[in-house]
């Protein structure tokens, strides 16, 4: 197994993904990238589990006024048979406050992620909270 090639291969998924969320790209594109039964923490709400409750998380910050998510992934870790990793991440997410000036929250999170069997990876595991100020 080339743990090193893995390890690139998914930091470049993980890009590919940030990118296509950022843009407000195809929801069933974006939610490709989890698998079918992915466990999402978002910061300050309940847990969201299987995939209907991600297209409902994901179509609903479509109409929050502003929304824009934006996350780097630098710190991917493999394991030695490639088919489980995790990794550490940044993100900003902003939206318009009251008085419709945006507002930004910086986070950091962690995602594991599982190799399925056609060798694609899906993120399994999906957690983040905010920086310390």
């Amino acid at each position: 197994m080339d743990v090193e090639g893995e390890r690139e291969r998914l930091l470049a998924r993980d890009a590919q993904w940030a990118k296509l969320a950022s843009e407000a790209g195809d929801v069933d594109e974006i939610l490709s990238y989890w698998t079918d039964d992915a466990v999402v923490i978002p910061a300050g709400m309940p847990s969201l589990i299987g995939r209907e409750a991600l297209r409902a998380y994901v179509e609903g910050t479509r109409t929050i006024p502003g929304f824009r998510i934006n996350w780097s992934s630098t710190d991917a870790h493999v394991s030695r048979d490639g088919t489980m990793a995790y990794l550490l991440s940044t993100n900003e997410v902003a939206m318009d406050g009251p008085d419709g000036q945006p507002v930004t929250s910086r986070g950091r999170a962690v995602t594991v992620w599982h190799r399925a069997d056609q060798g694609q990876w899906r993120c399994a595991v999906d957690i983040w909270n905010d920086m310390p100020e």
